[in-house]
């Protein structure tokens, strides 16, 4: 096999290379069937089996909270976004949000279309480089849910506690960090996670949600958008994404060889340190961008004094073997998106390249 790439991309992202390996023993004759679990059935018990096992894992990871339901749901994220205000908003009343940055704001403009949106704070006047202060956050009277996004990958910014919003259900975009570390699932009452970043490949977006909230949606959205639908059919209603589903099931058991989430935790704050501190020590020569109480561990966003100076660090980065290091588009700079299966020895060989190429550019 040629050597891995040292891969940094936003998404789709790194997958564990144990998980890839699984995966490929098993990818024409899945369990002596003669066939590969993409040629299969969903109706099919093989199939079917694998399907409730992802869904079991998934809340046994996150301590088998109760009265929870995980989903598996196409479109992405993006889909969610539309999903949540047409299944929650009722007549009068209004999606409040947390204005945090790119993702943030495009949840907020669908949820606008689909019946009404109101910002419960916005760290808009910090050029969204830092999450609010908990304190600031305040729904409105009439709302129906509070959204956040947990984790901001074109900023790179992370919630480092969510707010306690009572009985009112918290909703979470939680695509970009999803098991990155440990967190209550009780105080939410829906999480929404492409899986494309911290959980398998595209294809698949897991919904986790309290089943009262769920269970019963307007009639009035075509039935495919309906939470109820997939809620009442296992997510089985359509075909699903079953090979997607099938590496989600094998990223699932893989962070369970890591210690569950608080080995995952542990690992992955390790490498945010690396790398922060390879940064913050450079003498002004890389700036981190966040404000350092929001820094996100899964995605580092940095600076060089030029725009010019960057591109030369990208170019010399691609030539010895990495993967992803530009800034997304909207705001240029650097990023290196350091999720779940990004290992340790990635990071390393990253913050020894930074202090070559600062050496010989510095």
């Amino acid at each position: 096999m040629s050597k891995r790439a040292y891969n940094f991309n936003a998404g789709p992202a790194a997958l564990p290379l144990e998980v890839l390996e699984r995966a490929q023993a098993e990818f024409v004759d899945f369990r002596e069937t003669g066939m590969s679990i993409m040629e299969m059935s969903h109706r099919g018990a093989v199939y079917e089996s694998v399907h409730n096992e992802a869904q079991e894992r998934l809340l046994s990871l996150l301590g088998n909270p109760s009265g929870y339901k995980v989903l598996f749901i196409q479109g992405g994220a993006t889909t969610q976004f539309a999903m949540v205000p047409l299944n929650l908003l009722s007549e009068g009343k209004v999606g409040s949000y947390v204005l945090t940055g790119s993702w943030a704001d495009k949840a907020f403009k669908e949820a606008k279309i689909a019946g009404g949106a109101h910002v419960a704070a916005t760290s808009e006047d910090k050029k969204f480089l830092a999450i609010p202060d908990l304190a600031s956050i305040k729904p409105a009277d009439n709302a129906a849910y509070l959204h956040v996004t947990s984790n901001e990958t074109i900023e790179g910014t992370q919630y480092q506690e969510f707010p306690d919003t009572g009985s009112l259900p918290l909703i979470a975009d939680m695509s970009s960090d999803i098991l990155s570390r440990s967190f209550d699932v009780s105080k939410f009452g829906l999480i929404y996670a492409g899986a494309q970043k911290n959980l398998g490949p595209s294809g698949v977006t897991v919904v986790i949600a309290k089943e009262e909230l769920i269970a019963e949606s307007p009639s009035n959205i075509p039935t495919i958008l309906r939470y109820s639908t997939h809620y009442k059919n296992n997510s089985l209603y359509n075909t699903p994404p079953s090979y997607s589903i099938y590496m989600v099931n094998e990223v699932l058991k893989w962070i369970e060889e890591q210690g569950g989430l608080q080995g995952i935790e542990a690992k992955n704050r390790d490498k945010a340190g690396l790398l922060y501190n390879a940064i913050d020590g450079s003498g002004g020569f890389y700036r981190g961008v966040a404000e350092q109480s929001s820094r996100s561990i899964m995605n580092v966003t940095f600076r060089m004094e030029s725009e010019e100076l960057e591109k030369k660090f990208v170019k010399a980065s691609e030539q010895e073997g990495f993967v992803g290091l530009k800034g997304h588009r909207s705001v240029g700079g650097l990023r290196a998106s350091i999720y779940n299966a990004v290992p340790y020895e990635s990071i390393k060989a990253l913050t020894e390249f930074m202090s070559h190429f600062q050496k010989t550019q510095g």
